[in-house]
């Protein structure tokens, strides 16, 4: 009674390393005829070191929003986790503080990200 288990199992391990033999096969049949083209960055020119600077700037673009999405959560988690401790202790002052630092923070850091676009720019 166990032989046919055992050959059953066999059967299937044959069948999957057939299978998975031929879905690592498969992606080589594929053409790069369909693929969408590789987006030009928003600045740069023809050359290769303007086009590398191109995307230099969009990437540095990228990272300022990004900073500025860091600090946006943070300075919100920080004026919610301050919110509670104020409903707690009834410390309205500490809260006030956190929120109007926070705000500062924030305004701070679009501006400076906003400044430095036109500098990467040149």
């Amino acid at each position: 009674m166990k032989a046919p288990a055992l050959s059953y199992f066999s059967l299937t391990k044959r069948r999957l390393k057939t299978l998975m033999g031929m879905a690592m096969w498969l992606p080589t049949l594929a053409m790069a005829q369909g693929l969408p083209e590789l987006e030009q960055p928003s600045q740069g020119g023809d050359g290769l070191m303007s086009t590398m600077q191109g995307y230099f700037y969009d990437a540095a673009i990228i990272i300022g929003l990004v900073l500025c999405t860091v600090a946006f959560l943070v300075v919100g988690t920080s004026s919610v986790a301050s919110f509670k401790e104020a409903r707690e202790r009834e410390t309205w002052s500490k809260f006030a503080i956190t929120v109007v630092v926070g705000v500062a923070l924030i305004v701070a850091i679009i501006w400076l990200a906003t400044e430095a676009g036109p500098i990467l720019a040149q």
